[in-house]
């Protein structure tokens, strides 16, 4: 879409027909008479003429107006050849076997900010020269579709040991309620690190609040267990799910159900399980290694700026310029 800015360049025709000298007064005949009274009566005519005048200045303009329009189309320079792109967390020696392998060793290696190698690598390929080869080395999520890029690109996925080593996640809980110790139970039943206080305070990734009384306005969580709704009028007319209410606010996320705390392990492993599917993205699977070929009509993804930097400083200092230099030539 940033790419129809472009269209815009015949705007630079505007300071070219600005700048010329449109008009230039005939210069009326000099008679040889002793006196202007018996003069002929002449009337000034003008002729148009293309002549540029104050030329450093529409040089000035136009380069003003091209770098707008280049800011705006946010344009992509392909200056990458063949590269490895390596996911953090990927063993080096592994990982120099897998360039050995696949031919890439003369290849620049660039690390990635996170595990999103192939999403990273869509929205960053028009970079990419033509005709470069691409190699994607690590544990790389899996897509829910099959990518399609312009270029081959080559994934070697890292063997994950089994069973998945899932992530130690640890959990903070302020629990605020008359009946602290049901709620104590409930988490010392399961599996995982949860540090359970009976004061809220800030940085908490779950607050039961079991009181009648409403919480305080500058208190925050990322979700709230309510035992007694009436404290949140948001939970009113809230819609119901899975045997319970929710309902966005200020606050956080507001779950609600008239059964908590829960009374046997059932209704607690239910109460769990539902937190962990609704609330916490799913582990994403690693994809297998493969080789994806070039496909020529696939899409690209609109620009990230890049240049956007660079093309901001140029463009102040041109409208400097620009406005110095019209200031002088009115003087």
């Amino acid at each position: 879409m940033n790419n129809i800015w472009w269209l815009a360049l015949p705007v630079l025709a505007a300071p070219i027909w600005w700048h010329r000298q449109r008009r230039q007064r005939e210069r009326a005949r000099i008679e040889p008479l002793a006196t202007a009274r018996f003069l002929p009566r002449f009337d000034p005519r003008q002729l148009r003429v293309w002549r540029w005048r104050e030329r450093l200045l529409l040089l000035v303009r136009c380069l003003l107006l091209a770098v707008l329009i280049a800011l705006l189309a946010d344009p992509v320079l392909a200056w990458r050849g063949d590269s490895v792109l390596v996911v953090p967390g990927t063993d080096a020696a592994w990982l120099e076997r897998q360039v050995s392998d696949a031919g890439f060793t003369g290849a620049r290696k660039i690390a990635l900010p996170d595990g999103d190698a192939l999403g990273w690598l869509a929205a960053h390929e028009r970079e990419w020269q033509a005709g470069a080869r691409l190699l994607v080395a690590g544990i790389v999520a899996m897509p829910a579709a099959q990518p399609v890029f312009r270029h081959r690109v080559e994934l070697r996925s890292a063997a994950l040991p089994l069973p998945f080593p899932f992530p130690k996640v640890e959990y903070r809980i302020a629990v605020v309620s008359k009946r602290a110790a049901r709620w104590r139970a409930l988490f010392a039943s399961l599996d995982g690190r949860y540090l359970v206080t009976d004061t809220a305070g800030a940085n908490l990734d779950l607050i039961v609040w079991d009181v009648p009384e409403a919480p305080p306005l500058n208190l925050r969580a990322k979700l709230w267990w309510v035992g007694d709704a009436s404290a949140f009028p948001e939970l009113r007319d809230a819609p119901s799910s899975v045997g319970m209410r929710y309902a966005d606010s200020a606050r956080g996320r507001l779950w609600t159900s008239s059964a908590w705390p829960p009374a046997d392990a059932d209704a607690a492993r239910t109460l769990f399980e539902t937190w962990q599917r609704l609330h916490y993205a799913p582990v994403a699977y690693p994809a297998p290694s493969q080789a994806m070929a070039a496909t020529p009509t696939a899409r690209s993804a609109p620009g990230t700026g890049v240049l956007r930097d660079q093309l901001l400083i140029a463009l102040a200092a041109l409208f400097a310029l620009e406005r110095m230099m019209a200031h002088a030539s009115r003087r």
